[in-house]
């Protein structure tokens, strides 16, 4: 029986897609590891390789389409002996289920086919070939109870073929329960709806623009992390004059090698300094419990047109300011090219956000769950103040404003981490000691 592709999930978060283009055409025989489409997520486009061999005997979905959903059927694979008369049944085989369940409430448990989608009792995904999945689900195998033989885990033909099923009592009714919990928080999270919006501005001229997967990911992520994380907020200014003259005197010993250090740069690597000096605000909210992290990975916000990415920056608090700026620099050409690795994107505890190259004096930014503090940086200006001395002088102030998660950090903590950084960037000698 010919096998469907589906839809890849190639990120935690990913429940759609765009399918950019293919890389196959019908009639091509295929092997395992061999690319098949070029797939664009809410974050990057990437590629997507077959699992089995065989030949592709017809493209489902077309390139360019977008919206197309995790395990949608996207193109049917003939094994050996198939021919393309045997696609009509492989093809045809799902439209029953659906038709039933958006007619008859008896159909309910038809219309979530555990199979297409399976999650392990941690709450991860269960990754398995095509092949695999459709064995399980006619055997009627529970696939997060198997063990998969292949790469990374992923589960294949053999691990099924000898498997017997267990009884999933438990599955329809939790499966049942989820619309009726999720009904609320989705009213809560979308606001007014798309047509008493429309009919509040009739008669108004505007401009409609489609939502891309990017933008969809921001709004439910933001809406979620202001929902449901206790902000709060510590400010202060930072003198940048020893920073800005120091920098000064490194970019020119560096000028042979082609570096140019940025005042971003000095702030990550603060940053990364101060959370191994405060090593309990070196934390993530992982739901039941607080995850403090060993290495300093600090995630930096990164525009592009449509979004935003934050790009990670791995023990960063091991590596010099030449290589973490050589670092950023790459992570911020490819996420305005889209073309990181999820990896590359997710992880770290904490995060900077810098505005000040747009003139902004201060600002409050958003925490990107489930990290414990993003640093919103400013624009140095330069502003009067009083010396050590009580002498009023000039000096290049720099505004910060920590968001806290207060699950995480309490405000104590907070301070204590913010006068770290804070410490490092007004004596960077601290630095390289």
């Amino acid at each position: 029986m010919p096998t469907e592709i589906l839809m890849p999930a190639l990120s935690p978060t990913m429940e759609e897609g765009t399918l950019a283009k293919w890389l196959v055409k019908e009639g091509d025989t295929v092997s395992s590891g061999d690319l098949l489409a070029e797939i664009e997520t809410d974050k990057a486009t990437m590629e997507f390789e077959a699992v089995d061999e065989g030949v592709i005997g017809k493209i489902l979905i077309a390139e360019g389409t977008e919206g197309v959903k995790v395990n949608t059927a996207i193109a049917v694979l003939l094994a050996d002996g198939e021919s393309a008369s045997d696609i009509g049944t492989a093809s045809a085989a799902p439209a029953p289920a659906a038709a039933p369940a958006a007619t008859a409430p008896a159909a309910a448990p038809a219309a979530a086919p555990a199979p297409a989608a399976p999650v392990a009792a941690s709450g991860e995904r269960v990754f398995a070939s095509p092949l695999a999945r459709r064995i399980a689900a006619d055997k009627g195998l529970d696939l997060s109870a198997i063990t998969g033989s292949g790469p990374r885990g992923r589960i294949v033909k053999a691990d099924v073929e000898g498997a017997t099923a267990a009884p999933k009592a438990a599955a329809p009714a939790a499966a049942a329960e989820a619309p009726k919990a999720a009904a609320p928080a989705a009213a809560v999270a979308t606001g007014p709806s798309t047509e008493a919006v429309l009919k509040m501005y009739e008669g108004r001229q505007f401009e409609e623009k489609k939502l891309d997967g990017m933008r969809k990911t921001i709004a439910g992520r933001l809406t979620e992390a202001k929902q449901t994380i206790p902000h709060f907020y510590l400010r202060r200014d930072i003198k940048l004059d020893a920073l800005l003259k120091f920098r000064s005197q490194l970019n020119k010993q560096l000028e042979g090698r082609g570096v140019k250090l940025s005042v971003n740069d000095f702030i990550i690597k603060a940053s990364a300094l101060a959370l191994q000096a405060v090593p309990a605000a070196n934390a993530v909210w992982a739901g039941d419990r607080v995850l403090e992290m060993k290495p300093s990975d600090v995630a930096v916000a990164v525009a592009i047109e449509g979004g935003l990415f934050t790009p990670v920056l791995k023990d960063a608090e091991m590596k010099s300011l030449s290589a973490l700026s050589a670092e950023m620099k790459d992570l911020a050409k490819r996420a305005r090219d889209r073309k990181l690795a999820p990896h590359e994107y997710q992880g770290g505890s904490f995060a900077i956000s810098n505005l000040g190259m747009f003139g902004i004096d201060n600002f409050d930014a958003v925490i990107n769950p489930p990290h414990g503090a993003i640093l919103a940086v400013g624009a140095g200006v330069k502003k009067p103040v009083v010396n050590a001395a009580g002498e009023i002088e000039v000096a290049t102030v720099m505004s910060v404003t920590l968001s806290v998660d207060h699950r995480v950090i309490d405000g104590a903590l907070g301070a204590e981490l913010l006068t770290a950084i804070a410490e490092n960037l007004e004596n960077p000698m601290m630095m390289l000691a």
